[in-house]
């Protein structure tokens, strides 16, 4: 086994040792997918959303929900405590290039990210009809560019906050806007047309509308593609200019 494999083995077995990241990030969206899909209302096909029904649309919204935990929260807060503690910088010394240390956190992420996306669309597709994406690669290079998009903006709190406390403060006051323009609580499609236009042009906005789109069966708009790319590459930018190997 390679040190970079061992490097993730190790990252993964301490990401799982964490109570909380396992409970918000893997077991939460499956959880409340459930309990949602339990609500008999939720099961409805409703004019005012397009002909969907309130299950079908929260498919998407819980991939985002663990996109957006473990890379603007969990990610963070792990790279900024490996700073402050100083393995960033010892590192360095080292053979083991520090980059290693934060792709391996990335690889790590992407994993949960990946299961949790299996979990709610196989969950949603047995127990609530869900239909599975209906344009699979369309949906695809969503998801990818989703990840690259949250990731980047993840890797940017890590860069530009002086601590761990920062980061994990930063983290949550960006989690409640994105998953709110991601429909967590109000779907966008019933949302005023002024928050709609909104939520377009915002990360988690313009994910939820792509995936969507995809689901049913279109290529994602352009509009969100490029709104997605954008976010990462201004974000990935920021990150890479500001980030400090040592607090």
């Amino acid at each position: 086994m390679s040190s970079f494999a061992v490097l993730v083995r190790t990252e993964a077995k301490l990401f799982l040792r964490e109570p909380m990241a396992v409970l918000w990030a893997i077991a939460f969206p499956p959880l409340l997918l459930v309990i949602l899909g339990c609500v008999p209302a939720f099961r409805v096909h409703q004019h005012e959303l397009g002909g969907l029904r309130v299950i079908d649309l929260y498919v998407p919204i819980m991939i985002l929900f663990v996109v957006a935990m473990t890379a603007v929260n969990t990610l963070p807060g792990a790279i900024s405590l490996y700073r402050e503690r100083g393995v960033l910088r010892r590192l360095a010394t080292t053979p083991m290039p520090a980059s290693r240390l934060l792709l391996a956190q990335v690889v790590v992420n992407v994993a949960v990210e990946v299961l949790v996306l299996l979990l709610v669309v196989a969950i949603g597709r047995i127990g609530f009809g869900v239909a599975l994406p209906r344009a699979p690669l369309g949906y695809l290079v969503a998801f990818l560019l989703v990840l690259c998009a949250m990731l980047a903006l993840g890797m940017m709190v890590a860069a530009v906050a002086p601590n761990t406390k920062v980061s994990n403060a930063l983290g949550m006051i960006l989690f409640f806007p994105l998953m709110f323009f991601a429909g967590l609580w109000l779907p966008v499609a019933a949302m005023p047309a002024t928050l709609r236009h909104i939520a377009e042009f915002t990360p988690s906005g313009a994910a939820t509308q792509a995936l969507g789109d995809a689901a049913a069966g279109s290529w994602p708009g352009w509009v969100h593609l490029v709104v997605l790319a954008g976010y990462a590459v201004v974000f990935g930018t920021v990150a890479v200019r500001s980030f400090r190997w040592d607090s």
